[in-house]
Protein backbone atom coordinates (compact mmCIF):
# COMPACT_ATOMS: atom_id res chain seq x y z
CA UNK A 1 0.00 0.00 0.00
CA UNK A 2 1.39 3.68 -0.73
CA UNK A 3 1.90 5.99 1.62
CA UNK A 4 -0.77 8.67 0.67
CA UNK A 5 -3.71 7.24 3.37
CA UNK A 6 -1.67 7.32 5.72
CA UNK A 7 -0.11 10.47 5.37
CA UNK A 8 -3.31 12.17 4.84
CA UNK A 9 -4.91 10.26 8.13
CA UNK A 10 -2.27 11.57 10.16
CA UNK A 11 -2.15 15.26 8.91
CA UNK A 12 -5.95 15.18 9.59
CA UNK A 13 -5.34 14.12 13.21
CA UNK A 14 -2.58 16.41 13.95
CA UNK A 15 -4.79 19.76 12.59
CA UNK A 16 -7.25 18.47 15.19
CA UNK A 17 -4.82 18.00 17.73
CA UNK A 18 -3.95 21.44 17.16
CA UNK A 19 -7.61 22.94 17.01
CA UNK A 20 -7.91 21.09 20.64
CA UNK A 21 -5.20 22.62 22.07
CA UNK A 22 -6.11 26.37 21.21
CA UNK A 23 -9.66 25.65 22.03
CA UNK A 24 -8.49 24.93 25.49
CA UNK A 25 -7.04 28.71 25.29
CA UNK A 26 -10.26 30.65 27.07
CA UNK A 27 -11.18 34.44 26.18
CA UNK A 28 -10.86 36.24 29.45
CA UNK A 29 -14.22 37.91 30.56
CA UNK A 30 -12.48 41.08 30.94
CA UNK A 31 -10.98 43.79 28.59
CA UNK A 32 -8.49 44.73 31.19
CA UNK A 33 -4.54 43.95 30.18
CA UNK A 34 -4.13 42.11 33.76
CA UNK A 35 -6.94 39.42 32.58
CA UNK A 36 -4.79 38.53 29.49
CA UNK A 37 -1.30 38.31 31.43
CA UNK A 38 -3.34 35.65 33.71
CA UNK A 39 -3.06 33.12 31.20
CA UNK A 40 0.33 33.37 29.95
CA UNK A 41 0.85 30.06 31.48
CA UNK A 42 -1.64 28.05 29.36
CA UNK A 43 -0.57 30.11 26.16
CA UNK A 44 3.67 29.10 26.85
CA UNK A 45 2.50 25.71 27.21
CA UNK A 46 0.34 25.95 23.89
CA UNK A 47 3.10 27.59 22.49
CA UNK A 48 5.88 25.25 23.42
CA UNK A 49 3.03 22.17 22.47
CA UNK A 50 2.18 23.66 18.89
CA UNK A 51 6.23 23.91 18.49
CA UNK A 52 6.31 19.82 19.22
CA UNK A 53 3.36 19.54 16.96
CA UNK A 54 5.14 21.28 13.96
CA UNK A 55 7.97 19.24 14.52
CA UNK A 56 6.55 16.04 14.30
CA UNK A 57 4.20 16.91 11.07
CA UNK A 58 7.35 17.96 9.56
CA UNK A 59 9.43 14.90 10.36
CA UNK A 60 6.84 12.62 9.64
CA UNK A 61 5.88 14.40 6.37
CA UNK A 62 9.82 13.83 5.54
CA UNK A 63 9.62 10.16 6.82
CA UNK A 64 7.60 9.15 4.30
CA UNK A 65 8.76 11.34 1.67
CA UNK A 66 11.64 8.67 1.99
CA UNK A 67 9.07 5.71 1.93
CA UNK A 68 7.55 3.72 -0.96
CA UNK A 69 5.03 2.18 0.77
CA UNK A 70 3.68 0.95 4.24
CA UNK A 71 2.60 -2.39 5.77
CA UNK A 72 0.37 -3.28 8.57
CA UNK A 73 2.85 -3.21 11.64
CA UNK A 74 3.41 0.64 10.27
CA UNK A 75 0.21 1.38 9.97
CA UNK A 76 -0.43 -0.01 14.03
CA UNK A 77 2.89 1.93 14.62
CA UNK A 78 1.99 5.16 12.67
CA UNK A 79 -1.14 5.24 14.78
CA UNK A 80 1.23 4.43 18.13
CA UNK A 81 2.34 7.38 17.83
CA UNK A 82 -0.89 9.58 16.90
CA UNK A 83 -2.19 7.81 20.40
CA UNK A 84 0.71 9.93 22.24
CA UNK A 85 0.30 13.26 20.54
CA UNK A 86 -3.28 13.12 20.87
CA UNK A 87 -2.73 13.14 24.55
CA UNK A 88 -0.52 16.99 23.92
CA UNK A 89 -3.35 18.16 24.58
CA UNK A 90 -4.52 16.89 28.00
CA UNK A 91 -1.23 16.98 28.73
CA UNK A 92 -0.33 20.32 27.87
CA UNK A 93 -3.70 22.10 29.31
CA UNK A 94 -3.08 20.27 32.40
CA UNK A 95 0.53 21.55 33.16
CA UNK A 96 -0.39 25.48 32.32
CA UNK A 97 -3.43 25.78 33.63
CA UNK A 98 -2.08 24.55 37.26
CA UNK A 99 1.17 27.05 36.03
CA UNK A 100 3.93 24.34 35.57
CA UNK A 101 2.98 22.38 39.03
CA UNK A 102 5.92 19.81 39.63
CA UNK A 103 3.67 16.70 38.65
CA UNK A 104 1.66 18.24 35.73
CA UNK A 105 5.21 19.44 34.23
CA UNK A 106 6.81 15.87 34.74
CA UNK A 107 3.77 14.65 33.15
CA UNK A 108 4.02 16.42 30.17
CA UNK A 109 7.63 15.14 29.81
CA UNK A 110 6.55 12.14 30.29
CA UNK A 111 3.91 12.39 27.22
CA UNK A 112 6.84 13.68 25.33
CA UNK A 113 9.09 10.78 26.08
CA UNK A 114 6.67 8.38 24.54
CA UNK A 115 5.79 10.41 21.96
CA UNK A 116 9.63 10.02 21.44
CA UNK A 117 9.67 6.49 21.76
CA UNK A 118 6.78 5.69 19.19
CA UNK A 119 8.42 7.82 16.33
CA UNK A 120 11.53 5.99 17.05
CA UNK A 121 9.23 2.68 16.90
CA UNK A 122 7.69 3.91 13.54
CA UNK A 123 11.29 4.67 12.06
CA UNK A 124 12.10 1.38 12.82
CA UNK A 125 9.45 -0.57 11.40
CA UNK A 126 9.57 1.86 8.44
CA UNK A 127 12.84 0.57 7.78
CA UNK A 128 12.44 -2.91 8.21
CA UNK A 129 9.99 -2.74 5.43
CA UNK A 130 12.30 -0.98 3.64
CA UNK A 131 15.49 -2.46 4.19
CA UNK A 132 18.43 -1.42 5.70
CA UNK A 133 19.54 -0.30 1.87
CA UNK A 134 16.60 1.74 1.84
CA UNK A 135 16.24 5.69 1.48
CA UNK A 136 14.95 6.05 5.06
CA UNK A 137 17.72 4.14 6.47
CA UNK A 138 20.36 5.64 4.51
CA UNK A 139 19.15 8.96 5.65
CA UNK A 140 18.71 8.90 9.44
CA UNK A 141 21.77 6.87 9.59
CA UNK A 142 22.60 6.27 13.29
CA UNK A 143 20.41 9.02 14.24
CA UNK A 144 22.12 11.23 17.15
CA UNK A 145 18.82 13.69 17.98
CA UNK A 146 16.52 10.51 17.48
CA UNK A 147 18.83 9.06 20.34
CA UNK A 148 19.48 11.64 22.51
CA UNK A 149 16.18 13.01 22.73
CA UNK A 150 14.47 10.22 25.19
CA UNK A 151 17.52 10.85 27.51
CA UNK A 152 16.97 14.57 27.89
CA UNK A 153 13.01 13.82 28.21
CA UNK A 154 13.59 11.53 31.35
CA UNK A 155 16.29 14.29 32.26
CA UNK A 156 13.33 16.84 31.96
CA UNK A 157 10.92 14.91 34.11
CA UNK A 158 13.35 14.14 37.13
CA UNK A 159 14.44 17.70 37.24
CA UNK A 160 10.24 18.93 37.29
CA UNK A 161 10.04 16.01 39.60
CA UNK A 162 12.98 16.13 42.36
CA UNK A 163 14.56 19.70 41.26
CA UNK A 164 12.03 22.66 39.82
CA UNK A 165 9.61 22.45 36.94
CA UNK A 166 10.94 25.17 34.97
CA UNK A 167 14.24 23.24 34.95
CA UNK A 168 12.41 20.21 33.27
CA UNK A 169 10.42 22.86 31.28
CA UNK A 170 13.72 24.45 30.06
CA UNK A 171 15.14 21.03 28.98
CA UNK A 172 11.91 20.26 27.14
CA UNK A 173 12.33 23.62 25.34
CA UNK A 174 16.21 22.79 24.47
CA UNK A 175 14.95 19.43 22.72
CA UNK A 176 12.44 21.48 20.37
CA UNK A 177 15.26 24.06 19.71
CA UNK A 178 17.39 21.21 19.23
CA UNK A 179 15.05 19.44 16.32
CA UNK A 180 13.35 23.42 14.77
CA UNK A 181 17.35 23.41 13.24
CA UNK A 182 15.79 21.62 9.51
CA UNK A 183 17.71 17.99 9.72
CA UNK A 184 18.61 18.21 5.90
CA UNK A 185 19.29 14.24 5.82
CA UNK A 186 16.71 13.35 3.92
CA UNK A 187 16.17 15.56 1.24
CA UNK A 188 19.54 15.21 0.71
CA UNK A 189 19.17 11.80 0.28
CA UNK A 190 15.95 11.71 -1.67
CA UNK A 191 18.01 14.34 -4.27
CA UNK A 192 20.45 11.50 -4.65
Amino acid sequence: MGTNRLEAFSDGVLAIIITIMVLELKVPHSDALGALLGLWPVFLSYVLSFIYIGIYWNNHHHMFQASASVSGSVLWANLHLLFWLSLLPFSTGWMGENHFARLPSALYGLNLLCCAIAYYVLERRIIAVEGRDGLLARAVGRDLKGKLSPVFYVLGILSAWFVTPWLGIAIYAGVSGMWLVPDRRIEREIER
